[in-house]
């Protein structure tokens, strides 16, 4: 049986480098996921760069906008955005399938060459039983890895933390905020009030000068009508009040 695998070499070394490398690109993306709901679980002390950013960014959208109405959406962005180097990592999700449709195409051709040169079935058949083999251990390894069950876990805990605990923390500071500025505002009327309060007749220039000091006299002293207004204006009232 290993004769006729190896029969054909060159082609059962392409298809099945290609299986590995289809799984070997979904271990790689189950790792990533992996790691980032693991730094979910801390997001405060993260020293994830990604996650960092996203807080950095959220963060810088909340101090221009008073909410963000749409968080799922925001975290839905920076899902599509996550990188591996320069590379997304939506990349390698879509690599995997291609490469495992490339080498079920690579077998059928290895099987029509075989077909055209008048060859037996068992020497044919290994093409198709690579290509149900390698089809079965590429779903196995999706559903053992469960990439969408992973993201959405992800997005859960980040939504979870931007709006719960995030969000919460900066609405506080704010707050704090406008309670140290009230305070602020507060003591400096009381500040103004204080330095103001003085009468303009306290100023001690003004009480030592010697005119203000004779027309005050002045004034304490002249009586307000002369002896003879002051009968006329007497008998004013009695007429008036007879």
């Amino acid at each position: 049986m290993l004769a006729l695998f190896f029969r054909h070499k060159i082609f059962m070394f392409v298809i099945l480098s290609l299986l590995f490398c289809s799984i070997l690109c979904q271990i790689l993306l189950g790792v990533i996921y992996r790691r980032l709901i693991r730094e979910t679980e801390n997001m405060s002390a993260t020293k994830n760069k990604s996650l960092q950013q996203l807080k950095l960014k959220f963060t810088s959208c909340r101090q221009l906008h008073e909410t963000i109405p749409n968080v799922p959406v925001f975290v839905d962005k920076f899902l599509n955005q996550i990188c591996l180097g320069k590379i997304p990592v939506t990349f390698f999700r879509h690599l995997s399938g291609q490469l495992t449709l490339l080498s079920v195409l690579v077998a059928g051709i290895g099987a029509c060459i075989g077909i055209i040169q008048e060859e037996s079935f068992l020497t044919i058949a290994p093409f198709y039983l690579v290509s149900f083999l390698g089809l079965y251990l590429y779903f196995a390894a999706t559903s053992l890895i469960d990439l969408p069950d992973k993201i959405n876990m992800l997005r859960t805990n980040l939504v979870d933390y931007l709006e719960n605990h995030l969000a919460n923390r900066l609405e506080q500071t704010r707050l704090d905020m406008r309670m140290v500025g009230m305070e602020d505002s507060a003591q400096k009327p009381k500040n103004t009030a204080s330095g103001s309060d003085k009468p303009v007749s306290e100023d001690p220039g003004a009480e030592k000068d010697p005119f203000f000091e004779k027309n005050a006299e002045h004034k304490k002293s002249s009586p307000a009508f002369t002896p003879s207004e002051a009968e006329e204006l007497e008998v004013l009232l009695r007429e008036f009040l007879a």
